[in-house]
């Protein structure tokens, strides 16, 4: 394709106009689970906002001088806000009027350099993205963060629990140890500003199950707490019917009692006149 045709007719270049795909550079299982670490729990932590924007190995056209030089960049991870949630091809930086407001890239033996130096370098002088991150799926230590003040990136300080504040997403980024899909390693995941994992769907679902069941549980105890109450209070029903028939027996035997002792005192009293 000639740079003309990389050009509309009328006005700037938009991402139909922009190439938005090459031959995919090869990644590790790793590297290809760890982005999806990063996306899915951000998809639904924020199912319900429609202010923002999440890609993965997506084009970055942020210059026509880019365009002119087919010098194509595509980050592994960025994340927009304020920005309308929407599908796209390509994420052009004059067509949406900001660049990504966070950039992660996952370093590799072959990448680590470049991603250290020039993106950085690129990141902070030409496309101006307010956060980078950088981290190693297979070195977990080599975890970097970048906030760029008045123009140039500073170092982003690690918290007590070792994590990286986005001051952009308003979450923290940190390692966690643990099994996802299968693989036992340490991660990179985000997390809610008390240090509370953003679930993945998996652990959201899991977690669902088990407030459901602890539900039923709960609901099922109150169901046989009452059905104890209902039999006590039965068996105390039953106990005053029985205390009271056996209270009108003793009643009536007293009656019958009292009836013949007054017969009695009838008898004696008349053969007392008579004698």
């Amino acid at each position: 394709m000639s740079v003309s045709n990389l050009l509309p007719r009328e006005g700037l270049p938009t991402e139909d106009d922009l190439p938005y795909s090459e031959p995919r550079i090869m990644e590790s299982e790793r590297h290809v689970l760890q982005l999806d670490l990063l996306k899915d729990p951000l998809l639904l932590a924020w199912a319900d906002r429609d202010d923002w924007y999440v890609a993965v190995d997506m084009f970055l056209h942020y210059s026509l001088e880019q365009v002119r030089n087919r010098d194509f960049l595509g980050p592994d991870f960025f994340v927009a806000v304020d920005a309308v949630r929407r599908e796209r091809k390509s994420w052009v930086v004059w067509q949406e009027g900001k660049a990504p407001d966070v950039v992660i890239e996952l370093l590799s033996e072959s990448t680590a350099d470049r991603d250290k130096n020039e993106k950085k370098e690129l990141y902070q002088n030409r496309v101006q993205v307010p956060e980078y991150f950088w981290y190693d799926p297979f070195a977990p230590k080599d975890l970097a963060g970048w906030r760029l003040e008045q123009g140039v990136y500073t170092a982003i300080l690690a918290d007590a629990g070792g994590r990286l504040f986005s001051a952009a997403l308003g979450l923290g980024l940190g390692c966690w140890e643990g099994k996802y899909q299968g693989v036992e390693a340490v991660w990179l995941r985000w997390s809610w500003p008390d240090g509370t994992l953003l679930p993945t769907p998996e652990e959201a679902a899991a977690r669902a199950t088990r407030e459901a069941s602890a539900a039923a549980a709960r609901a099922e105890a109150e169901t046989t707490r009452a059905e104890a109450a209902t039999a006590r209070a039965e068996a105390e029903a039953l106990g005053r019917t029985e205390a009271e028939r056996r209270a009108e027996a003793e009643a009536a035997q007293r009656r019958e009692l009292e009836r013949r002792l007054a017969e009695l005192e009838a008898q004696l009293k008349r053969r007392s006149a008579g004698g």
